[in-house]
């Protein structure tokens, strides 16, 4: 069965006509067959390149967390990567090199007790890197069950309800209990105590988030740390930590130096981020780092024989391309810590003075303030009922800004927000722009007699 988009009326015509071009004639084509003959390469281009002038502007898009701008040489130099296979490893050695000094940098820079014997691996995003380190937490709890003559047949993992959707693909996929916290209040992530409640002894971990996409905010892995530590010490219970710094893992350690969420702590098992989001990598590249090689069990490393050379591999794709992976290693050559402090510095800069801006407009409140990721979310003030969040999310579209509205999850769901997330390459000039376009659209919006779009008629946004 093709899954489609639950919004994407059908195309009308299953045929598309193609306009003469000087001598050339007019031809139909079909879109979803394949054509009798082939079609001139240029033409192709044509066809393609101005059907997807109907999607938006990539970097309007204030949704997206995905890296939209790289340097020319990044780019130039993905090009030249774009026909290696990643798992070749003995055809395109150094492209491996490459790999492996990125997940030795990582371990380094999330203070990895034996950096030197880095372990680690790239994937095709955080959310395949999430799911590895969710099957090294089931597994090293089916192996210690097992070792004492306990079943295994019941795991379960506990998380706050903001979290990813890939987490709970993880659950559905490998039949693992998700134990997950609601929103409480103005509570809007995991806490400690929270967590600690729902925690037992088929508990196979606890996922800490540094930075959700609801709001852009940390959650308190410290404090999370230190309640499994009490919860052992009381019942003997040993829950390790994973902690999904999708977008954190590379904010935190240039901006929040002092944080203490990483491998400093000794109950942090494991860590994934995305390169491909505050790792200024095009789509799509992602990394998990164990705190060392008794984190990952054996057996889940596979030795395969394959084109005369016989590798280790840990992952749940198998071919995929190199060229994300230069790409890293282009940022961290290129930037090095200060030059990644200053890019991500400049992003909170921005996205603190656009969310005190937004503020004082008056209608808005702020939920979160940019302040730990370079996100915040904002919602309408108590006594603002004659227009909607969607309607300002559908009226800045209007404008081409993308910027998501939706509601909160279970216990918060009478909490609708607008969120706008500041990556590289949207700075000062474009936010001055974008609150041009709100201030804008205000009059009109506050003429509304009443709201216009809810949550199921407004712009779809999911995580």
């Amino acid at each position: 069965m093709t899954l489609k988009h639950p919004k994407r009326p059908p195309t009308p015509r299953s045929h598309l006509s193609l306009a003469p071009l000087f001598t050339r004639e007019a031809d139909r084509i079909p879109r979803h067959e394949l054509a009798a003959g082939e079609m001139d390469p240029d033409v192709a281009y044509q066809v393609i390149h101005d059907e997807l002038l109907l999607d938006g502007n990539s970097r309007m898009n204030l949704a997206t967390f995905v890296s939209t701008w790289m340097e020319p040489q990044a780019i130039h130099l993905m090009a030249e990567c774009f026909d290696k296979n990643m798992i070749d490893k003995d055809e395109y050695p150094q492209t491996a090199e490459l790999e492996m000094r990125c997940v030795g940098i990582l371990s380094r820079l999330w203070h990895a007790p034996d950096a030197e014997q880095a372990t680690g691996c790239s994937t095709t995003g955080s959310s395949e890197a999430a799911m590895l380190g969710g099957l090294a937490l089931k597994r090293r709890w089916q192996q210690r069950r097992a070792a004492e003559g306990r079943p295994v047949d019941r795991p379960n993992l506990v998380m706050g309800i903001n979290v990813q959707i890939c987490w709970e693909k993880f659950a559905n996929y490998w039949d693992v209990e998700m134990r997950l916290v609601p929103m409480e209040g103005d509570r809007f992530h995991l806490s400690a105590e929270e967590a600690v409640k729902l925690c037992d002894e088929n508990t196979i971990g606890v996922v800490a988030i540094l930075g959700s996409t609801f709001d852009g905010s940390y959650e308190p892995v410290a404090e999370i740390c230190r309640a499994l530590d009490e919860l052992q010490e009381r019942t003997g219970i040993d829950v390790p930590v994973h902690v999904d710094g999708a977008s954190g893992g590379f904010i935190a350690p240039f901006v929040d130096p002092k944080l203490e969420w990483d491998f400093r702590l000794p109950r942090v098992a494991s860590i994934n981020t995305s390169g491909h989001k505050y790792g200024l990598v095009f789509p799509g590249v992602g990394w998990i780092v164990w705190r060392n090689a008794d984190a990952l069990p054996e057996d889940l490393i596979f030795w395969v024989n394959y084109l005369g050379d016989n590798m280790p591999t840990f992952a749940l794709n198998f071919s995929r391309p190199g060229a994300q992976i230069v790409a890293q290693y282009y940022n961290f050559l290129r930037l090095g810590f200060d030059g990644y402090r200053k890019v991500q510095g400049y992003a909170r800069e921005v996205a603190t003075r656009l969310s005190g801006e937004i503020g004082e407009l008056g209608p808005f409140r702020l939920i979160t303030r940019g302040d730990e990721l370079p996100v915040f979310a904002f919602t309408l003030e108590d006594d603002v009922t004659n227009f909607s969040v969607f309607d300002v999310s559908g009226a800045l579209r209007e404008r081409g800004w993308q910027v998501p509205a939706y509601t909160f999850p279970k216990n918060r769901t009478d909490l609708a927000a607008l969120r706008v997330v500041v990556r590289n390459g949207f700075g000062h000039d474009m936010a001055d722009l974008f609150l041009d376009d709100l201030r804008r659209q205000l009059p009109h919006l506050q003429k509304h007699a009443a709201p216009v779009h809810d949550a199921g008629s407004g712009a779809g946004f999911h995580h």
